[in-house]
């Protein structure tokens, strides 16, 4: 089944709370690309995962707040061996015993609150787990929109290089040219078909990539009606925004008061706990005896074991304030870096603009005109051709890591940005030459694909 595609990859995702990702709302301007995030976060088992991981925690708060087991204990008390003196003797009888143990006030609260914030752990590595699919989905879909529109660049390229090689043939049919002009023509149109064919390989892996995101066959088609140019640039996240929706961020607060509230309940272990029982003692025809009585638990080796325990939770406690200062240092790096490069490559985009699309498009045609009117050479011809196309090929590169850039912004990413990966336009001095790929996006360039370098992995606090 095909479906149409309206793409826009930047949707923006609420955060009412720090690193609190509501799924991604549906809206009229991108229902496809809301339709495959909403599949996605459903079908995908790292996200199935995550959440049966916060369901786990929360099971776990009402149980911390419960008292502890009570015990119930039967018992027969006897005078002599020969034979049971029950209902005979005073002092035998059976025993039927409750005991109910009740911690320090205040433990069983401070139990719960340290759940309690293992929910928000939890929480927070579900958030990392949907922002990362997100953000692999919008990379997804941008790049398959980079590859279809490197396709149409490549088919406007075979209708320049078919019009030169007619010419060339003309020009030598007349004896006004060279046979080496032809050839070359058709050397740089059998190059193209290579490229072709390799760019038609590289969308088939870009559509199998977004197919196995949402769950669906991998061969299942997906037809896009939109273009990189037509993609709006999404708005620029200030680091305040960026640190609202950093689950690391949040995940080291957390940490903290749970280290803290741990380190509490550490101090109250100090204090002994109770243990009420009560027993009734049945004597056959004498009169039943009852019981009633106190236990307390006596901390006497509080030095080697509660105050370790404190000072166990005061190292975990400042460990994670360090964890706190650390992802926030990395934060606004990550930040300070994709602003940067987002302003250079608004920069860069505005040259292609206003200058080098229109200007290398007039270069290449009146150098085909002056080859045409025996004024030019056909190698100049080509070359200018060349720098057209790789004019062209920039410009997507600066769209496409623009995107990338706004993407990682909002996926709120510690890794390096993941560039947004196309395929070869055409020969090696087409695909290399001219003005290429903007500097500021090969800086942030690693390695192809998609997946997410994603920095620190988020621990288990």
């Amino acid at each position: 089944m095909r479906t149409p595609l309206r793409l826009v990859p930047a949707v923006v995702l609420l955060a009412p709370g720090q690193a609190q990702v509501p799924p991604t709302q549906p809206t009229a301007e991108d229902p496809f690309l809301a339709a495959l995030l909403q599949e996605t976060l459903r079908n995908h088992p790292d996200f199935q995962k995550a959440e049966h991981g916060v369901f786990l925690e929360q099971e776990r708060v009402p149980q911390a707040g419960v008292l502890p087991d009570p015990s119930l204990s039967l018992g027969l008390q006897n005078d002599g061996f020969k034979r049971i003196e029950v209902g005979r003797m005073e002092t035998s009888f059976y025993s039927v015993a409750f005991t109910q143990p009740f911690p320090w006030p205040g433990k069983r609260d401070l139990r719960k609150q340290v759940a309690a914030l293992g929910v928000e752990l939890s929480e927070a590595a579900k958030n990392r787990v949907q922002l990362g699919l997100e953000a692999d989905v919008r990379r997804g879909c941008a790049s398959l929109l980079l590859i279809r529109d490197q396709k149409t660049l490549q088919h406007q390229q075979d209708i320049f290089l078919e019009q030169a090689e007619q010419l060339a043939r003309t020009r030598y049919e007349v004896g006004q040219g060279s046979q080496v002009d032809l050839l070359r023509a058709q050397l740089e149109r059998t190059r193209l078909r290579q490229a072709v064919l390799s760019l038609a390989a590289e969308e088939k892996v870009a559509v199998a990539v977004l197919n196995r995101l949402r769950g669906h066959h991998l061969e299942d088609p997906i037809e896009t009606t939109a273009t990189l140019r037509d993609q709006p640039e999404p708005e620029l996240l200030t680091l305040e925004a960026v640190e609202a929706r950093s689950p690391e961020l949040a995940a080291a607060w957390t940490g903290m008061k749970q280290a803290e509230r741990q380190m509490d309940l550490a101090k109250l272990d100090r204090r002994p706990d109770f243990a009420v029982t009560a027993g009734l003692m049945p004597r056959g025809s004498l009169d039943p005896m009852w019981q009633v009585g106190v236990s307390v638990s006596l901390p006497i080796y509080g030095r080697s074991k509660q105050q370790r325990a404190v000072a166990e939770h005061d190292h975990h406690r400042l460990g994670q304030k360090a964890e706190v200062d650390s992802v926030h240092t990395l934060l606004w790096q990550r930040t300070e870096e994709r602003t940067f490069q987002i302003q250079a490559l608004r920069d860069i985009r505005s040259l292609y603009q206003q200058g080098l699309l229109v200007q290398s498009e007039a270069s290449f045609k009146a150098a085909l005109a002056q080859y045409g009117a025996g004024r030019g050479s056909f190698l100049g011809s080509l070359e200018a051709l060349n720098g057209w196309v790789n004019d062209q090929g920039g410009y997507l590169q600066t769209l496409a890591q623009l995107q990338a850039q706004h993407i990682a912004l909002r996926e709120a990413a510690l890794g390096p940005t993941v560039p947004l990966s196309g395929g070869s336009l055409g020969s090696a001095s087409i695909s290399t030459g001219g003005s290429g790929t903007p500097t500021a996006a090969k800086a942030t360039a690693k390695a192809p694909g998609t997946a997410q370098d994603r920095g620190p992995a988020m621990k288990s606090m």
